[in-house]
């Protein structure tokens, strides 16, 4: 479809570039991962878990307070469409929260209280579903696909194999700086992984989904419309995205118990930030009140404390519960992979689409075609959550 050639339509397509062209430097992840990260490890483990890591993190390469101005001196009372209007209003506070976070990164409770602006932290409720998740029994850690196998350098093949399916290229890289064991970056089209680990079989197969088959596939299609929101990202995205990716590993009979059971151990990581536990004890919660052995438990830990509190981790849980829902109600998977939405704007999705503002997915995962999940278990617990 033809996008009208108005006013009202330039103002909206300069605005948007604008706010492209502002939140192209903002990827937080490239900044809240600790520089430092083995290094603390092993001070943290020697001295029997008492002292807290010391991070370091990247330097911040913009102008914080100019970044700030430039959103909030957009002319968005130029874009007549209301709908549209309230969109890009919601896009400038999520951005500005972002902006808020990164430059507080390391300064303990200032940017905890900003993640929480951004992504909340567990209700009740999340916390019960996890707490029920925990209940149930890992599956056996001794069967071969479980094992650990692949050096970072192997994988990378077996992901440059999976991604032939895919009709789009892109960047892989190594890193020792980084908190989980692969990662997509999105402004760059780069994946990412922890040339410090040993990759399974298992984790090759839900990563290779995951990361290429909804992350990559959401930076790539993002890239394709008129309007660059779908690829800088909309409002709150991440619970989407991560729900969207843990549902591709559960789609492709990939999701285990023990993988459910890690996203859980994240809620309550997260949760104890709430509480206002230290690092050492959410550690040693972890470790000790959930037998968790202290290598994952040290990299939950990571993941919920870096930065001075990073609350996102829950919002896996979340997501992938509603996107388990937004399936079984009979709706329509590939509106999400249109680049980085949200859920809670399927409407604005479909009506931008239908106004030429935007394209319908060209690249679907893989693993949405047909549901291949054999594990009843797996089934049961997200039926189950609340």
């Amino acid at each position: 479809m033809k996008i009208e050639n108005n006013v009202a339509t330039k103002a909206l397509l300069d605005i948007d570039k604008n706010i492209d062209e502002l939140v192209k430097q903002i990827e937080l992840l490239s900044y809240v991962n600790p520089v430092n990260i083995e290094e603390q490890k092993e001070r943290f483990f020697s001295s029997k878990y008492l002292k807290a890591p010391v991070f370091r993190y990247p330097d911040i390469n913009f102008d914080k307070f100019k970044l700030h101005r430039k959103l909030f001196t957009q002319s968005i009372e130029l874009i007549e469409d209301r709908e549209i209007k309230n969109l890009y209003e919601d896009i400038i506070y999520a951005y500005s929260g972002l902006i808020q976070c990164i430059e507080t990164i390391g300064d303990g409770k200032k940017f905890y209280y900003n993640c929480l602006h951004c992504f909340g932290t567990p209700t009740e409720k999340d916390v019960e579903n996890a707490k029920f998740i925990l209940h149930f029994e890992d599956e056996n850690k001794d069967i071969p696909a479980f094992q650990p196998k692949y050096s970072a350098t192997a994988s990378e093949a077996l992901f440059k194999a999976f991604s032939k399916k895919y009709d789009f290229s892109y960047s892989i890289k190594q890193s020792d700086k980084i908190s989980a064991i692969a990662m997509v970056l999105n402004n760059i089209k780069t994946l990412v992984l922890n040339s410090n680990h040993t990759f399974s079989e298992n984790e090759i197969a839900v990563l290779t989904n995951h990361e290429i088959g909804v992350h990559m596939v959401t930076t790539m299609n993002g890239m394709l419309h008129p309007l660059k929101i779908f690829s800088h990202g909309f409002p709150n995205n991440e619970e989407t995205q991560e729900g969207l990716a843990v549902f591709s590993e559960y789609m492709s009979n990939n999701l285990t118990v023990t993988r459910l059971k890690e996203l859980a151990y994240r809620v309550m990581a997260v949760d104890s930030l709430a509480k206002g536990y230290s690092f050492s004890r959410t550690f040693r919660m972890l470790n000790n009140q959930y037998e968790l052995d202290r290598e994952a438990a040290f990299y939950i830990t990571v993941r919920a404390h870096r930065g001075g509190g990073f609350t996102k981790d829950y919002l896996y849980l979340t997501g992938l519960k509603k996107v388990y829902d937004y399936y079984h109600a009979g709706k329509d998977l590939s509106l999400l992979l249109t680049g980085k939405v949200t859920l809670e704007y399927a409407n604005e999705i479909e009506s931008l689409i239908n106004k030429g503002l935007a394209v319908p997915a060209k690249h679907i995962t893989d693993a949405y075609i047909e549901n291949n999940n054999t594990n009843t278990t797996v089934d049961f617990i997200l039926r189950s959550l609340k």
